[in-house]
């Protein structure tokens, strides 16, 4: 076995968390279809298929580490929301949380000197950046033009998709 119980464990919860972010985000861009903002809906709808991808990367991993996927239960995402301000600051608390998250995962990783571990997560750590820049400007928008203006972020983001994924670059080929 690849895989320490102790890492199988936590990526399994890990796993859980990135499906619970992709469930979150479903419910973000209902909140956003319900407002009749478009591009916002499909922002958040974008970010719970990558979260969902994230949660398979995770289960593969494990399987490649000849370790057992058990995905754990997911607790129901909020649902309601106030504002627009409100919705997207839950997102970036989110963010902030799954980066410490993986933060604790590569600690175990470094502590176990398990290296294949390490490697893999260090991907998740430099998305997690992105997503926090991202997540981040998209905040700064959305309190710049207020519930009224929010046609003007939309705007913004139909004109400039990258324009709310300005962190850290990608590397070639991801």
């Amino acid at each position: 076995m690849l895989i320490s119980a102790k890492m199988n464990d936590l990526m399994n919860a890990q796993i859980g968390h990135e499906f619970g972010a992709s469930l979150q985000y479903v419910e973000l861009a209902a909140y956003f279809d319900g407002a009749g903002l478009p591009v916002l809906t499909q922002h958040f709808f974008a970010q719970a298929s990558e979260e969902r991808e994230h949660a398979l990367k995770f289960a593969r991993y494990i399987l490649d580490a000849d370790g057992k996927v058990v995905i754990p239960a997911i607790p129901a995402p909020k649902a309601a929301f106030r504002s627009a301000e409100d919705a997207v600051a839950l997102a970036l608390k989110w963010e902030h949380t799954v980066t410490k998250q993986i933060n604790a995962l590569l600690e175990l990783a470094s502590k176990e000197k398990d290296y294949l571990a390490h490697d893999f997560l260090e991907w998740f750590a430099r998305e997690q950046l992105e997503e926090c820049s991202s997540m981040d400007t998209l905040l700064k928008m959305v309190r710049r033009a207020g519930e009224p203006g929010l046609m003007t972020v939309e705007n913004a983001l139909a004109s400039r998709p990258n324009l709310a994924q300005r962190g850290a670059a990608k590397p070639e080929g991801e």
